[in-house]
């Protein structure tokens, strides 16, 4: 049996386990796929494990510990696969840009060419997440600013991000944990009013199917979707790499 998993710190909020589960089963695969909550990633070179995804807090982290990185992930700065070879060799792939890059497709399809002007995208959050989102609006050419706690991170802070900046960026992108369950009463701290129907917001969580920040979004109007048809996508490329 070819065992798989998912590493990161909680783990309460991952769909991963189920979608697999229900992969190996469905396709009659003699895999298994399980959640491995740990505080100490250095613990992952003692594993038998196939492959594995990585997530929250670890998609930088982990990379000291790898062999080798794929390109993309190597000019991103994050993983979240993980291939691991016969010889115990670990090379770290990004399959965020692949999840995002359908997330972002969809949205542009069922919305506004506006979204394509200069400084129309904001970036919630500076982590391993958003560097993948960063790379594929980088791809498609759409300008963006990165917004964080820390002023030394992004090009705005929460505090400094005021209505007339919210309505001169028409693609609002959360790549922050905040929000997720089971904080599904937190939403990113933003100017809210300030969005209309003009607007379109992706939320790159899926646990709740709406969170607070999409719902906000869609009560003044804006185009809303989540992180969904993203974990599908990452999900199958995932696959992909680990029998490739």
């Amino acid at each position: 049996m070819n065992l798989f998993g998912l590493i990161g710190h909680p783990l309460g909020h991952s769909f991963s386990k189920a979608y697999f589960t229900a992969k190996f089963e469905r396709e009659g695969l003699d895999c298994e796929y399980q959640n491995y909550d740990i505080e100490d990633i250095s613990i992952i070179k003692q594993s038998n494990l196939t492959g594995f995804n990585v997530t929250i807090p670890y998609k930088e982290a982990i990379i000291p510990y790898l062999d080798e990185l794929d390109p993309a992930a190597k000019e991103i700065g994050a993983v979240n696969t993980v291939k691991v070879f016969p010889n115990g060799k670990m090379t770290g792939y990004n399959t965020d840009v692949i999840g995002f890059s359908v997330a972002l497709h969809s949205i542009l399809l069922t919305h506004h060419s506006s979204l394509l002007t200069p400084h129309s995208a904001l970036v919630l959050g500076t982590g391993g997440a958003s560097k993948a989102v960063q790379y594929v609006l980088k791809k498609h050419r759409i300008a963006f600013q990165l917004v964080s706690r820390d002023p030394k991170k992004g090009n705005l802070t929460y505090a400094t991000l005021k209505p007339d900046i919210i309505k001169s960026h028409l693609l609002i992108i959360n790549t922050t944990p905040v929000g997720m369950a089971p904080d599904n009463n937190m939403a990113p701290n933003i100017p809210y009013e300030a969005i209309s129907d003009k607007h379109a917001l992706i939320d790159l969580i899926y646990n709740p199917e709406e969170t607070l920040f999409l719902k906000n979004g869609h009560e003044h109007g804006a185009t809303t979707t989540n992180g969904l048809a993203m974990l599908h996508a990452q999900a199958e490329a995932s696959w992909k790499i680990w029998n490739s």
